[in-house]
């Protein structure tokens, strides 16, 4: 309960200072930039103040802040607070509309919503620092207590430790036997009957605690459910650890199949199709907006091309796609033609390469035509990048979830390309690093996370990547 009035106050702190913030923002921004200003036409700054406020306190309550979780990213502060001051600056402009019909609104709404979003951003970091500072010191924090000895709880309590400003407090295990390779600080407290007598004198036993996190054995069925009796008779909030099976964790997750809760060790969310129709809406509009913009540079590309190299503009390529699928995958060409083009990748001084080639490749020109595939529906312009059907066949046979990528159409551009995981995998480790980038990217696939890659893959045209050849 104190854990819930502390994140309670957090939130209604933070709302009334971005409240604040919106307010005193207001008669700077009309001074500084008159020109955009909407008081006149609302007869004066406080008639547009007060529409303000009762925008951003609507808005406030549609997406409240979340800047009280202990685990949160930058990313989702970023989306939810823009998301924030986007519909303030709708119900904003709408209400000003209905009042005056003068004044240029949508003109200030765009201006100061990207000020307002850039100072609550600003606001937020400060906000965060200061939480972190009072969880690092013991305020706001929550006490935890485990129960078992598989390795599946360290992995969980290095996980809640990684970082002390989240306010986590372990107070150890119990067990019958000690964690092999846990550090000291994570304590073992007791076997299992000493833990039986916490249950039957609790709280007498001198300590409180919030959380159990509890990984055993399907066999103790009994005992498992004594233990979430126990958490529930007491307000303890209760956590099923997954065990793990000869070191492999099964990283299980729920879902409904109609009455009856299931679980998948994949989660996708293309797999609904109001995900998948806005995927492919983006693609189409996207991939058409590129070809239009930059379709005049193809014939100078293709005239380039064939001054430094003979043979044809473009390097058709069978690649897999889309559940294991092959599909014919096109490119600029960028080497001379050769006989290992479908079975060697590209090296860093390849002598296959023409300067030209060598150039597209770093800027990734050579890959413009694949918006030809994104429209034909073969790719995707994010997703794991195809690889040849050679790579395939030899990478399917050497790493274990290789073949999971495939779950989502392949894409131009791919989180494991923005992340450090583009060019030539030399060595196995590196094509399973690029793996798990892919695989995580479908399992945490969004139109956010499609418009950041994007945006870093933009960045890396401007400046090019030392991986790229």
């Amino acid at each position: 309960m104190e854990d819930i009035r502390g994140n309670d106050i957090i939130k209604w702190v933070t709302m009334i200072l971005d409240w604040s913030l919106a307010c005193c923002l207001l008669p700077v921004f009309d001074k500084l930039f008159p020109q955009y200003s909407t008081s006149s036409a609302m007869n004066g700054t406080k008639s547009e103040m007060m529409v303000l406020l009762m925008s951003i306190v609507i808005a406030s309550f549609m997406f409240p802040t979340v800047i009280h979780r202990r685990k949160m990213k930058l990313g989702v502060m970023m989306r939810r607070n823009a998301l924030l001051v986007l519909v303030t600056m709708v119900f904003f402009v709408f209400t000003c509309r209905m009042m005056s019909t003068s004044g240029n609104y949508i003109v200030f709404g765009v201006v100061y919503g990207v000020i307002l979003w850039i100072s609550i951003m600003s606001l937020r970091v400060v906000e965060r620092a200061l939480i972190n500072y009072f969880r690092s010191n013991g305020w706001n924090s929550r006490t935890i207590l485990f129960l078992g000895n598989d390795p599946a709880n360290l992995i969980v309590y290095n996980e809640l430790m990684s970082d002390p400003a989240t306010g986590y407090r372990v107070l150890g295990y119990y067990s019958d036997y000690f964690i092999d390779g846990a550090p000291d600080s994570l304590r073992r407290l007791g076997s299992k009957e000493d833990f039986h007598d916490v249950m039957d004198n609790y709280p007498n036993g001198g300590f409180a605690v919030e959380e159990v996190y509890c990984s055993i054995s399907h066999s103790e069925a009994d005992e498992m459910r004594q233990i979430m009796e126990f958490c529930d008779k007491n307000v303890i909030r209760f956590y099923y650890v997954p065990r793990i099976f000869s070191n492999v964790q099964l990283a299980l997750r729920p879902e409904k199949f109609g009455d009856t809760v299931i679980f998948t060790n994949h989660h996708e969310p293309l797999l609904f199709l109001g995900n998948r129709v806005a995927k492919r809406l983006f693609d189409i509009v996207f991939s058409a907006f590129v070809l239009l913009m930059l379709s005049p540079l193809f014939p100078f590309i293709a005239l380039i091309i064939k001054m430094q190299s003979k043979g044809p503009v473009f390097f058709k390529q069978l690649r897999t796609g889309l559940n294991g699928e092959s599909f014919m995958c096109y490119k600029f060409r960028s080497m001379h033609v050769n006989a290992d083009a479908d079975r060697v990748q590209a090296t860093r001084h390849d002598p296959r390469k023409f300067p030209f080639g060598e150039f597209m490749r770093k800027t990734n020109l050579d890959e413009l035509p694949q918006f030809f595939n994104v429209l034909k529906g073969d790719m995707s312009v994010v997703g794991p990048r195809p690889h040849m059907v050679f790579h395939t066949e030899k990478y399917s046979a050497l790493i274990d979830k290789y073949m999971v990528r495939h779950f989502s159409k392949p894409g131009i551009t791919g989180y494991a390309q923005v992340t450090g995981f583009r060019g030539e995998t030399e060595e196995l480790w590196q094509m399973e690093g690029r793996i798990k980038k892919d695989i995580w990217y479908i399992e945490n696939w969004s139109m956010w996370l499609d418009i950041k890659i994007i945006f870093m893959t933009t960045l890396s045209i401007v400046c090019p990547d030392k991986a790229a050849y």
